[in-house]
């Protein structure tokens, strides 16, 4: 008797573990199925094809037997021969073309979820990925649509296939013997019985062998990771990581023996059991032949049967599982995909051709949500790293007291009441102790957030009446932790603006002050930056994340001028680059350096969410307020110091 380990899980499950399937789940998968229909059809007449010519076989047999080779007939024997050699090319060859169509479908339902759920995260709002870890983004863009890809291209299919294959079968037996058809499917709930018993003591070794291997996977991806190896490294603690490797290495070892002898003993087991529902076939038929009643060769045909409805059976009686888990990735991807859009651009949004701006918070107010709940589900998915809650400190799943996909912030209400006014082409600075708002005025012009409150106007159009690719078009931003991709150099330039041409490229570079590093290197402009860009140092990376806002070329320019962490030459070619940039542009700039803050038109001081303090810097001082105490105890004996 036949086993297919594509159910044998299903009789793992304790009963509040098994998935349910709506009606409203299923009409949307069957939404995904619509475009491919004439592929289905086409594969659904593949199946009754390589169905029926799997019930041919046995008929040979019996012809064969009862037939040919009594009557020395060597004509019909050569016949049933060439047919016998026909029939699996024939099955072959339809099978061959029902896996194409398969494939075609399948390929085609996950091309099709991914690019859907992918755009949709593309709309999603900063707020949306502050709250979400990546790794669940991760999981849903490539577990759960393979999954949901498995659902229609292999469970669907098998579920299919089996069905008509036993009803087929099942035909055909009762036509032949009805009384040994009774005998034969008699012994199925014995199968189920040894399955559920064998199975749960199964289902334990199987999941304590997922959550090793989670273990052993989430050390992996905390340690081999280059900010994980930078700490191993810095602290000393090699010998004591591949310790607990080879700990945790041992535990997938000895569950794996351990799972592999009980399966062993499992499928032993169900297939002692099919062959007791054999041997009475086997024992009933043969009293029928020594009657009378029943030729040799029907009795051999009668057994092939018998062993094609019980694996064709035994797939049915996994089927609801096996169909409810496989919808569970679809439920999981639609989750994504449903969850609506923070930052919507209306219908009749407007294009800015050309923005002279003029930028003015107006009454704006912006909070968090309360609690800061994570928009997915929580996912228990045993097998892989996300379902662990702690790496190092110890080898049990710890329950965390925030939830996963949980975000915690400091203060929920980041923005109140702000209100100012920046004239095209002047420079804003923004300064303050840390979390008092800087950072968050920076994201709202871009609108990577709405505010909660009040509106944003730019040259006099509320920026959610602008449309998005307009206002991202005039808006250049270098955040204060700058970002390559794992490429070149002129491939990050590039992102900017891709069809700029090499002359275009060093130009912005040299502006940047960094055309002549660049130039030095052996690869020049085709120079791999590595993860991060970690192959850069800070100064080099802040200048390329320049020269990338240099080649956008934007009206606006909005930036974090982070740089008391670097040495004085990168910080002089920073700040010379800056100067360059912010001409004739307008920039609000989270500004460190007092060079900055005296070169502003406007200083803006925040405190707790608030503008308490706006003016220039010898106004500012004249009211001795906030930015008078920032100024004396920070940049009066030296200049070149930052403020926070």
């Amino acid at each position: 008797m036949g086993f297919h380990s594509s159910g044998w899980w299903a009789y793992f499950r304790s009963e509040d573990e098994k998935p349910h399937v709506t009606w409203s789940l299923l009409r949307r998968v069957l939404a995904y199925a619509r475009p491919y229909r004439w592929h289905i059809v086409a594969m659904l007449a593949t199946i009754l094809l390589t169905t029926g010519l799997g019930l041919v076989t046995p008929l040979l047999f019996r012809d064969l037997i009862d037939r040919a080779l009594p009557a020395q007939d060597v004509s019909r024997l050569n016949l049933l021969a060439l047919a016998m050699i026909l029939v699996p090319i024939l099955s072959g060859a339809v099978r061959v073309i029902q896996r194409k169509l398969n494939a075609t479908i399948g390929e085609g339902v996950i091309y099709d979820l991914r690019v859907g759920l992918f755009s949709h995260l593309q709309r999603m709002s900063l707020r949306f990925f502050t709250a979400t870890r990546t790794g669940e983004l991760m999981s849903r863009l490539n577990n759960d649509v393979i999954g949901a890809q498995r659902a229609i291209s292999n469970t669907i299919v098998s579920i299919t296939t089996n069905l008509i294959q036993a009803i087929a079968t099942l035909a055909v037996m009762l036509t032949l013997e009805w009384r040994l058809t009774l005998l034969g499917v008699a012994v199925l709930p014995l199968f189920i019985l040894a399955a559920r018993r064998l199975g749960s003591r199964l289902r334990d070794i199987a999941r304590e062998a997922m959550d090793y291997n989670a273990h052993l996977n989430a050390m992996m991806n905390e340690t081999l990771n280059i900010s994980g190896v930078l700490l191993v490294k810095l602290f000393g603690r090699a010998g004591t990581e591949i310790e607990r490797f080879e700990q945790r290495a041992a535990r997938v070892r000895d569950t794996g023996i351990k799972r592999a002898i009980m399966g062993s003993e499992f499928f032993v087991v169900i297939g002692l059991v099919g062959s007791v529902g054999t041997a009475l076939v086997y024992w009933l038929g043969g009293h029928l032949v020594l009657r009378g009643t029943f030729t040799v060769g029907t009795i051999v045909a009668f057994s092939a049967y018998l062993t094609q409805l019980y694996a064709a059976l035994q797939s049915l009686t996994n089927a609801p599982v096996d169909f409810a888990t496989s919808m569970v990735s679809f439920e999981r991807v639609f989750e994504v995909i449903d969850l609506p859009l923070d930052i919507v651009e209306k219908p009749d949004a407007v294009e800015l051709k050309e923005v002279q701006g003029e930028l003015v918070f107006d009454h704006v107010t912006f909070r968090y949500p309360a609690g800061a709940t994570g928009p997915l589900s929580d996912v228990q998915r045993h097998g892989r790293m996300d379902t662990i809650q702690a790496v190092l400190s110890g080898d049990e799943v710890r329950p965390s007291s925030t939830p996963a996909g949980h975000a915690v912030q400091a203060r929920e209400l980041a923005l109140e009441d702000v209100s100012f006014t920046i004239r095209p082409g002047q420079l804003a600075a923004l300064v303050g102790p840390s979390g008092a708002g800087k950072t968050t005025i920076t994201y709202l012009i871009p609108r990577l957030y709405d505010p909660t409150e009040g509106r944003i106007l730019l040259d006099g159009h509320d920026l959610r009446d602008i449309a998005l690719d307009s206002l991202s078009a005039h808006i250049g931003m270098v955040t204060q932790e700058t970002y390559l991709f794992h490429d070149t150099i002129r491939t990050n330039l590039l992102y900017a603006r891709p069809d700029a041409s090499q002359e275009e490229l060093e130009a912005a570079c040299r502006t940047a002050n960094i055309h002549d590093f660049v130039a030095g290197l052996p690869d020049g402009y085709d120079t791999v930056v590595g993860e991060r860009g970690y192959r850069l140092s800070g100064g080099e990376k802040q200048r390329i994340a320049l020269a990338r806002v240099i080649l956008k070329d934007p009206r606006i320019l909005v930036l974090d001028e982070a740089t008391s962490h670097l040495d004085s030459r990168s910080e002089a070619l920073i700040q010379d680059a800056l100067g360059k940039v912010m001409a004739g542009r307008t920039s609000i700039v989270i500004a460190h350096r007092l060079s900055t803050i005296l070169a502003a038109d406007l200083i803006l001081v925040m405190d707790r969410g608030r503008i308490v303090e706006q003016g220039t810097h010898d106004d500012l001082l004249n009211r001795d307020g906030l930015y008078a105490r920032l100024y004396e105890t920070q940049f009066r004996q030296a200049s070149g110091l930052p403020i926070g």
